[in-house]
């Protein structure tokens, strides 16, 4: 499936950028975002594009092959942004919080339940070499600390019985794919449970790769690196898309505005049209928030 960018049209109107600015794509993807913002700021312009997945990252340069904007891809996650960006202050930074459609169409990453692959959701360079993955989560992380994690990250209210499935079956042997994750997360709750709107393995497989990659505290130390970065007058956008990382964003913005130096652009979340949403589901769920540096 092609990545389709999310909120285009409202990203570009809220960082209020103008030709010869500089701007960071703090989680380049497959530079849709960023091929539109390079036509903004023009041949003036300076286009930072960061990215943890080195393969995607290639992707994206070719696609902004044609771009005008000076263009400098960096490998590297947003929560070193401070010091991955060396140009000195920038006029607009965007911060996509969502896992791209490359990474969930991987076969060898195991972000999606939709094809049977091997159990890794990590979003480094190199997968193979990560330090921790979804197989070491599930088959080495003690039950109450699963039941927590699956609980904490993904809001799922049968935690408890997914983790107690997990550790029962893993005694068996090593739960190695996702199809098998999701048998044992099916076996776990109840029927009626997975008749419903999400796939009753949704908020697992969230819970999961958030604690792999993670991803909380990356968003706060990002999020706190890209304000500084932020010349005066400058706008941070952030596209969220679950109530965790929702709540991290709102939190940080109000107390940038209580301190004074940060006005908040969005006083409400910005939200995915109905016309969107048919158009791509994945923008269901997500929300930007924008921030102006004082």
């Amino acid at each position: 499936m092609a990545h389709i960018p999310v909120l285009l049209h409202e990203v570009i109107e809220g960082l209020n950028l103008k030709s010869g600015d500089v701007v960071v794509d703090g989680t380049l993807g497959e530079a849709g975002h960023a091929k539109a913002l390079a036509d903004i700021i023009g041949p003036t312009g300076h286009l930072i594009g960061i990215d943890a997945d080195g393969r995607a990252l290639a992707r994206a340069t070719k696609n902004l092959a044609e771009c005008e904007a000076k263009f400098t891809p960096v490998v590297g996650n947003f929560r070193q942004i401070e010091t991955l960006v060396t140009v000195g202050k920038v006029q607009g930074i965007l911060l996509d919080l969502g896992v791209n459609s490359g990474q969930l169409d991987d076969d060898e990453r195991g972000f999606s339940f939709r094809t049977d692959t091997p159990l890794v959701m990590t979003l480094s360079d190199k997968p193979e070499e990560a330090l921790v993955t979804a197989y070491d989560v599930v088959n080495s992380w003690g039950e109450e600390n699963l039941a927590n994690v699956i609980y904490g990250y993904g809001e799922e209210r049968f935690s408890r019985q997914i983790a107690e499935a997990i550790a029962k079956a893993r005694q068996k042997g090593p739960i190695k794919t996702t199809w098998q994750l999701v048998d044992i997360i099916k076996s776990a709750v109840p029927k009626w449970y997975q008749k419903g709107r999400l796939h009753p393995a949704t908020k697992t497989f969230q819970a999961i790769r958030i604690a792999v990659n993670d991803e909380l505290e990356a968003l706060k130390e990002g999020l706190a690196g890209s304000f500084k970065l932020l010349d005066q007058g400058g706008r941070l956008a952030v596209i969220s898309f679950h109530s965790l990382e929702a709540r991290i964003v709102k939190e940080f913005f109000k107390e940038l505005h209580t301190q004074e130096v940060g006005q908040i652009i969005t006083k409400k979340a910005i939200k995915s049209t109905r016309e969107e949403q048919l158009s791509n589901p994945r923008s269901r769920s997500a929300q930007l928030r924008i921030i102006q540096k004082i």
